[in-house]
């Protein structure tokens, strides 16, 4: 009873804020809606972007794959402030010059009407085929095993999974479909908070009861066990070899902070280009410290558990959460997990209302269609997505190589080939709307040919590199025989401040050389 006392609190509390903030806010108008009324502080936006980046699939993925493979899967974490900085410096100018609400509207500038629309719908269907269902199933893994209740209610635990998939979706629904971005970004401040403290009490108890006290001390005891796991230059054949960091992985990168659509439209509310380059900056600066979070409990795991839970791995996190928590705690970390949860499920709901409404619904189906109409079919797509998303989680269950590989491995289908043509956009101007198109069909061919059909023995991240070096020959030849004919110059609409914060450079440089030295520490002075 006390667990749930303080789960309902916390959960509540969060609710109540995000309620009070937005009492007065205009929310039927597509900027009030979709961006917040362009109002976002950089604060707001980092935990929001933390919070809507970091869900169950990162604590129970991540800290699954970290239990069997150890810190090399840092990459997918550390890699991602070089990105921060890259769309920060190169990117956010661009776009909130433009006065952006959606990124497919970005390429329609720059390319034309049909590859909007081409890259808007591969977003919807990778929103409800990879990641919505990834978050509410490991949520509901991680609830589950938190309340039991299978056990409480005297049911299979499939049944409770199902159930919890249910009420996280319906919680998560309400608060994108009414409250819009700004009830997302508000609760997502709060969550992050939660989600930081909770998070670190997770290693921090564990590392305090190994070492009797001394939480350096239990660090020492789990590097003495396995001093294999803490090294984060993986081998050719690991779950994560250093080569990616060269080839694909960057690629993914840039993408999913610089392009990706739930990610960045945080960014694109900003009331200022100085705000959107802060909130940035501080992601990538918490993003190099939350592999405590979501990468170091999977190695103490091993320390507790040995190899006990090597066929489900996707276990160890709620496990170790048992162990080590104490019951007064455990209620107000299921909040958090809960909250996370919400953050990534109702991030992609308004992100998918935007880009339906804009991109889609304007445009193809009602052009003469007002704010508030807008606003009702942004709604009513998130609805029908949110039930989709429902009734598909249990289906991602089994995945051998952990949930979080399988998120990875098909996203892969779609961010790629939308990266390689936003990047042509952005820094090759002689690149033709027909090659961009033919790009998309020729990368999304190849990945899903490679990865799912023939099965090519070559790690998943290379291939991603591989199919970018594809994408860029295949946009450059049919360039070569359908030149670009338009002219494309961003113009300053002047919806927002564009004049770059002043410690920008100082900021980004002190992020590299962050990742620099904890790769010479991990790599090789460990």
């Amino acid at each position: 009873m006390q667990v749930f006392i303080t789960f309902i609190g916390f959960t509540a509390f969060v609710a109540f804020y995000s309620w009070f903030r937005l009492r007065k806010e205009e929310l039927s108008t597509q900027d009030g809606y979709f961006l917040g009324g362009r109002s976002l502080t950089g604060v707001v936006i980092a935990g929001s972007m933390l919070l809507t980046n970091i869900s169950t699939e990162h604590l129970i993925g991540m800290n699954g794959s970290a239990y069997k493979n150890g810190f090399i899967i840092i990459a997918w974490e550390v890699t991602s402030a070089l990105a921060l900085v890259v769309a920060a410096t190169y990117f956010l100018p661009t776009y909130l010059k433009m006065g952006l609400t959606t990124i497919p509207q970005y390429l329609e500038e720059r390319f034309d009407a049909t590859t909007r629309t081409m890259v808007a719908l591969f977003l919807l269907v990778s929103f409800v085929v990879t990641l919505l269902p990834i978050v509410l199933y490991t949520g509901a893994i991680n609830l589950e095993s938190i309340f039991n209740i299978s056990g409480t209610f005297g049911i299979s635990q499939s049944a409770a999974l199902w159930y919890t998939v249910l009420a996280i979706g319906c919680v998560g629904s309400c608060y994108a479909i009414f409250g819009g971005l700004k009830a997302v970004a508000y609760s997502d401040t709060i969550n992050a908070i939660g989600l930081f403290l909770g998070g670190l009490l997770v290693p921090i108890l564990a590392l305090w009861n190994i070492g009797d006290g001394n939480v350096w001390g239990g660090l020492v005891k789990v590097y003495e066990r396995c001093p294999e796991k803490f090294n984060v230059v993986g081998a050719s054949d690991s779950a994560l070899p250093f080569g990616t960091l060269f080839t694909g992985l960057v690629i993914n990168q840039l993408y999913f902070w610089g392009m990706n659509q739930t990610i960045i439209q945080r960014a694109l509310g900003a009331k200022s280009l100085v705000e959107a380059q802060k909130g940035l900056l501080i992601t990538g600066l918490l993003k190099i410290f939350v592999p405590v979070i979501i990468v170091l409990p999977g190695v103490i795991g091993f320390y507790y558990f040995g190899e006990r839970f090597f066929g489900d791995q996707d276990l160890i996190y709620p496990e170790l959460i048992k162990k080590v928590l104490p019951l007064s705690f455990v209620g107000f970390f299921a909040a958090v997990v809960m909250g996370a949860v919400l953050s990534t499920f109702n991030s992609v709901l308004n992100s998918t209302a935007t880009i339906f409404s804009m991109g889609i619904y304007k445009r193809l189906m009602n052009p003469g269609a007002n704010d508030r109409q807008m606003v009702r079919a942004g709604k009513t797509v998130s609805i029908i997505l949110a039930v989709i998303a429902i009734l598909t989680a249990p289906l991602v269950a089994g995945a051998p190589d952990g949930l979080y590989d399988l998120l990875q491995q098909l996203n892969g289908i779609f961010f790629i080939p939308i990266a390689s043509v936003m990047l042509a956009g952005l820094f090759l101007p002689k690149i033709s709307a027909q090659g961009a198109k033919a790009a998309l069909f020729v990368g999304l061919a190849f990945y899903i040919s490679a990865e799912f059909i023939f099965k090519v023995e070559i790690h998943f991240v290379h291939i991603w590199g591989i199919e970018f070096v594809l994408n860029m020959v295949v946009m450059f030849v049919v360039t070569h025989f359908y030149p670009n004919k338009n002219p494309f110059q961003p113009k300053d609409k002047g919806l927002v401040e564009i004049e770059e914060w002043k410690y920008t450079k100082v900021f980004s440089s002190f992020l590299v050389l962050l990742i620099v030295g904890i790769y010479i520490w991990l790599g090789w002075l460990i």
